[in-house]
């Protein structure tokens, strides 16, 4: 719609991977995807991003998924269509303010040529849909775990209350969660996409040149 009418608009991953993948571009890179909601089972609130990964031939290097979002169920849903989940030099889903959410990831990868090596396998076997690479928020940048817990709950609480639903949860929570914190999430969430940018470009570029064998 905004194509056909010459409109401006903002990319979500979903809206990303689809114009990465026209113009041919592998690797990019987010803060977090989005996912299933936290009562997704009564709303069926759930991002279009994990269908885009399900299907669309394009890597995505993110800090996990948002922390606002059901994390287990997130990653089920991934595990359902085929998603895989790679763990950046670490073997659990990055919780994006914070670098562990205890839930594990498919495989742990400690370089950019392994991740290289893997979406050629991936491409050479002509196997549809994209790869999702979790890379932590360097620990000098993290959240205290408590403190952003607590910031999304009130932040769910006061969705409920205000009755934001559809589209308009995301851009709510995560303002909310900004003022509760003071602004510390947003320190945080510009960190973590830096550290997603340089990860993204060394995959990139391995992925280039070329991948030699690395067992």
């Amino acid at each position: 719609m905004v194509i056909a009418n010459k409109a401006w608009g903002a990319t979500t991953v979903a809206s990303t991977m689809i114009i990465a993948a026209l113009s041919k571009i592998e690797v990019f890179v987010t803060g977090g995807i989005g996912g299933v909601h936290r009562g997704a089972q009564a709303t069926f609130d759930i991002s279009a991003d994990l269908q885009e990964l399900a299907h669309t031939n394009v890597t995505v290097v993110c800090a996990g998924a948002k922390a606002i979002l059901d994390l287990p169920l997130t990653m089920e849903y991934l595990e359902t269509f085929g998603v895989p989940v790679l763990g950046y030099q670490s073997d659990e889903l990055a919780a994006f303010y914070t670098p562990k959410s205890n839930l594990k990831v498919d495989q742990r990868v400690n370089t950019a040529q392994e991740i290289a090596k893997i979406i050629r396998v991936k491409r050479d076997l002509k196997l549809d849909g994209g790869v999702l690479i979790s890379n932590p928020i360097p620990a000098a940048f993290a959240m205290d775990e408590q403190v952003i817990t607590q910031a999304i709950d009130q932040a769910l609480k006061e969705s409920h209350l205000e009755n934001i639903s559809g589209k308009d949860v995301t851009p709510y929570l995560l303002a909310k969660v900004k003022a509760l914190t003071g602004g510390d999430s947003l320190e945080s969430n510009i960190a973590l996409i830096k550290n997603n940018a340089r990860v993204g470009a060394q995959i990139a570029v391995a992925l280039s040149k070329g991948v030699q064998d690395v067992r």
